[in-house]
């Protein structure tokens, strides 16, 4: 059974960035075969007009998060907000994982010395993708009401557990739209 690497193996964004990959031009392809992303849904919940809160989730340093974890992120936010705010609120997913994850496999044990005597930094075979996040840029975003700050915040503090690197939670309130009505008599 294969396991997957610890994610401070492709967290640190030293490595060039590999994410070409195009249908109409394949000889011109770095990646042969694009891995699929784990991510399976981006948008949660019911926008509504009447929310006033918008709370998201920023990176606080440069960092790079495997598609598996953003996944495992969402649905612990989602499950979260889900139980206790059924269709009181939207969540959303901003960041894409587009960025091919390689991996040059290496054999193990006894003797493995003399079995793998490959080149030093070969390019590898693609495992996986990830998202590239820059300092101050969101991962997730979610709107509500301003009752449920703390729940979402809540929410957002388990999420921040499932992925690697330092994060902030950031609240911006906005006014509340009143509905004028206009009359057709001055």
């Amino acid at each position: 059974m294969a396991r997957l690497r610890p994610a401070r193996t492709y967290r640190n964004l030293d490595s060039q960035a590999w994410s070409r990959f195009s249908l109409k031009k394949p000889r011109k392809n770095y990646v042969r075969s694009m891995p699929r992303t784990s991510l399976i849904h981006f948008n949660s919940g019911k926008d509504k007009a009447n929310f006033d809160l918008t709370v998201r989730l920023e990176a606080e340093t440069y960092i790079q998060v495997r598609s598996n974890s953003l996944e495992s992120a969402r649905q612990m936010i989602n499950k979260r907000l889900e139980g206790a705010i059924p269709g009181n609120y939207y969540m959303r997913v901003i960041t894409y994982p587009h960025q091919v994850i390689r991996e040059n496999k290496m054999a193990t044990g006894a003797g493995a010395d003399r079995i793998s005597q490959g080149m030093s930094l070969s390019f590898g075979r693609p495992i996986g993708v990830a998202a590239r996040i820059k300092k101050g840029q969101s991962v997730f975003m979610v709107k509500s009401t301003k009752q449920n700050r703390k729940l979402i915040a809540n929410a957002f503090r388990l999420g921040m557990g499932k992925l690697s690197g330092s994060y902030k939670i950031r609240v911006e309130e906005q006014a509340q739209q009143a509905s004028k009505s206009v009359n057709a008599t001055p």
